[in-house]
């Protein structure tokens, strides 16, 4: 007999689910497990074929549902693409890669080196993209050539100001203190992925999610809101209050793979171009006040008043192109609560609610009504009440000695 074959043609199938209706038993389960104990075979190879019950009973169920053409072998809808590392990606960090690795005595960059670098850089992990894949998806799409890393770099961008933000934050130089210790500083960056223009950098003494939110909101005073923002995966940024301000903004939030560093290409390249021209030179600074104000004006004057390689043109200049569709944030008495942590109390018969070992009055009443109280979390000095997406007013706090010197109705003085 000749050797079995595990991929077996329509014709073959067909046979087998013929086979069904004429084999022995009462039950379809006895006919097709009678039939997997047959063999099959085709004249055209000279093979035979012979299929467990658990197959067959799957190829019957396909044919009645939905028909003979289930029966074809199916490609995987993600064929040729891939899934985790994209191509826009993988050529957004090989250019970053290739300016500081050197040719090889035949004048070429070794695509193993290559790999390595991307790897000990926080690219991607291995798990992302594996070394076989890698060299194929260079091998196919010629990714080493310095006019395709370029089309795959435009197609990558955005097309308006606006429509996306990248942030990301990195470690700063140390001030020395008054005491005489060392304070070492972060940075904070938010980038326009269509202008490559630097919204707003501030350095801060802390990484944390009151200093991040102060840096969101000076950067949407200053350049206006963005459709969506696309984060990394550190706590700050996928805090309760940006969550909170990102719904009441109508900002779309994303966050970035795990350890894909090419996901943030932009903003990356910005911290690595900040630190060879601005670290490099200003390594010295008295205090963060004087951190920030040269790092201003380094960014406004040589870096979004500067031709941009990535866009051929000044970032400022490109921001401005779409003036008309960038939609600005009025600084009004409101714009702070947009950024206030949200949390819900239940108002009691008394018009009274608790937060923070605290006793609040309502504005209005609201008397056994749920309502949603907004705050800033590092200062707690006041709290705002919505009920139903309405604005209520400030809460009062509570005093029950003028509350009881109040007249009531019904009572004679």
């Amino acid at each position: 007999m000749s050797e079995y074959s595990k991929r077996p043609p329509l014709e073959i199938r067909l046979k087998v689910l013929a086979a069904v209706d004429y084999a022995p038993g009462n039950s379809i389960r006895q006919r097709v497990q009678a039939v997997s104990s047959q063999t099959f075979f085709e004249q055209t190879s000279g093979k035979h074929y012979r299929f467990t019950w658990r197959t067959i009973s799957t190829w019957l169920y396909r044919y009645k549902k939905n028909g003979v053409t289930t029966l074809e072998r199916k490609v995987r809808a993600d064929k040729n693409t891939q899934r985790k590392v994209s191509l826009s990606q993988l050529a957004e960090a090989i250019n970053e890669v290739l300016p500081s690795l050197r040719q090889n005595k035949v004048g070429q960059i070794p695509k193993s080196t290559l790999y390595r670098c991307l790897l000990e850089r926080n690219y991607f992990c291995r798990q992302q993209l594996a070394p076989t894949t890698f060299y194929r998806l260079i091998r196919d799409n010629n990714l080493l050539s310095k006019e395709t890393a370029e089309k795959l770099r435009v197609a990558f961008a955005m097309q308006y100001a606006n429509e996306l933000w990248q942030a990301d934050t990195m470690h700063g130089p140390a001030i020395l203190q008054a005491n005489g210790q060392w304070k070492k500083t972060f940075l904070t960056a938010f980038i326009d992925d269509a202008s490559r223009l630097i919204t707003h950098a501030e350095f801060f003494y802390h990484d944390n999610t009151e200093n991040m939110i102060e840096a969101f909101k000076s950067a949407l005073f200053k350049r206006g809101k963005p459709e969506r923002l696309y984060f990394d995966n550190g706590s700050n940024y996928k805090s309760k209050e940006i969550l909170q301000a990102c719904i009441r903004l109508n900002i779309r939030l994303s966050h970035a793979p795990v350890r894909d560093g090419a996901a943030k290409g932009k903003i990356e390249r910005f911290f690595r171009g900040f630190r060879d021209r601005f670290l490099v030179v200003n390594h010295s600074f008295n205090s963060l006040d004087e951190l920030n104000q040269k790092t201003t004006d380094w960014i406004e004057s040589h870096y979004n008043n500067q031709p941009h390689q990535g866009i051929q043109m000044k970032p400022l200049d490109r921001f401005n192109l779409d003036h008309a569709r960038i939609h600005y944030l009025l600084d009004d008495e409101y714009a702070d609560e947009v950024f206030f942590v949200e949390e819900e109390r239940k108002v009691s018969s008394v018009n009274i609610f608790s937060i923070h070992a605290q006793k609040f009055e309502c504005p209005v009443d609201l008397r056994g009504k749920t309502i949603q109280v907004r705050f800033d979390r590092s200062h707690k000095n006041r709290y705002v009440l919505y009920y139903q997406n309405q604005r209520m007013g400030d809460a009062l706090p509570l005093n029950l000695y003028f509350n009881a010197k109040q007249p009531r109705q019904g009572v004679s003085q």
